[in-house]
């Protein structure tokens, strides 16, 4: 696999946790299938390869993969501005994470707990849910630099929405962490647009 191919996989799993945010923001409903996924990437590691992160295939990032595509295509008709605002803002949240070594050991720790609150529940369960939105609100929340998510206030002011929400925001920065480790760099969205877009096509007709 080549590594814009990993780059773009990791890059689809920010956008489709932007887009699942959009989505239950909006109308209160989430796909249980792409919601396990993202979910699920939060409790994988020493991954043998970028796939196995997205439990193996890269099937449920396809609402990401159209995003991303809308963003690079530049295409005001389709662009879908909500989910890249978030994505961009995930992206920069992950950059302060990463100066953050003790809030990386917290996030590893409290991860690690939910692993075995898994071992009992499945992932999606309203419990590890709930735990996982915590987390979030424990760590990444205290930043100055907070992810602002518009919708439906009555799906918003919904504590178990609203912990889905934090909980998919998290998945999203850490698919920004391996998208960055992959030696992802904001600055080829801009200046490396066809390039991206050439690589990411293949992945959209795949995932189709």
């Amino acid at each position: 696999m080549s590594n814009r191919r990993e780059q773009l996989i990791a890059l689809g799993g920010v956008f489709e946790a932007a887009s699942l945010v959009d989505r239950i923001a909006r109308t209160g409903q989430v796909p249980t299938a792409p919601l396990a996924c993202l979910l699920g990437s939060l409790l994988v590691r020493d991954p043998q390869s970028t796939e196995e992160v997205y439990g193996g295939d890269d099937l449920n990032l396809k609402d990401g993969y159209r995003a991303l595509a809308s963003a690079l295509e530049r295409n005001n008709v389709e662009l879908q501005r909500e989910p890249l605002r978030y994505a961009l803002a995930m992206i920069a949240l992950e950059r302060q994470l990463a100066k953050r070594e003790d809030m990386l050991q917290v996030i590893g720790n409290r991860l690690g707990q939910i692993q075995q609150q898994v071992a009992h529940f499945d992932v999606t369960h309203e419990n590890v849910i709930a735990a996982f939105g915590a987390l979030y609100q424990d760590t990444l929340s205290t930043f100055r630099q907070r992810i602002q998510v518009h919708g439906d206030m009555r799906h918003l002011q919904q504590p178990d929405k609203a912990a889905t929400i934090r909980a998919l925001l998290l998945a999203g920065i850490r698919s920004a962490r391996l998208w960055r480790q992959l030696g992802g760099h904001r600055w080829e969205m801009i200046l490396s647009r066809r390039k991206l877009l050439d690589a990411l096509y293949p992945l959209l007709r795949h995932t189709a």
